[in-house]
């Protein structure tokens, strides 16, 4: 326990000094993108909540505009559902109970797929020009 609570302890002042630089923010959600793909079976979709939750912060932070409102609103009703406890199954049913969540979010997502390429790709071109 004691460990547990160092390695936090310590993650914490990493991420008051990180919340800082927006840029390492950033980096911080591409590298939890690229992890997230490594989960078994639900790893792909699962990778583009990050993509999802840094596309609304440049939408609402007025960075990138280049989005219909309404996909954005799309997204932010589907983070409200994972949030919000309102499912049609409830989450404390082992493994179906997680399945009303992975259904909104994928059609969120479905529908949001190509807003979410244009923004990654937008996303590449800014880090790969500040690494310059």
């Amino acid at each position: 326990m004691d460990a547990a609570k160092s390695l936090l302890d310590g993650g914490i002042k990493e991420a008051q000094n990180l919340i800082k630089d927006p840029y390492k923010v950033d980096e911080l959600l591409i590298q939890l993108e690229n992890k997230l793909r490594e989960v078994p079976a639900i790893g792909e979709k699962l990778s583009d909540l990050p993509v999802m939750i840094a596309m609304v912060k440049s939408y609402i932070t007025g960075e990138y505009r280049d989005v219909s409102p309404k996909v954005i609103v799309t997204m932010i009703a589907a983070f409200l559902y994972l949030v919000k406890g309102k499912d049609l199954i409830p989450d404390s049913i082992p493994v179906i109970g997680i399945a009303d969540d992975m259904t909104v979010f994928g059609l969120a997502f479905k529908f949001c797929k190509p807003e979410m390429d244009k923004f990654r790709e937008y996303r590449d071109r800014k880090m790969s020009n500040r690494e310059v």
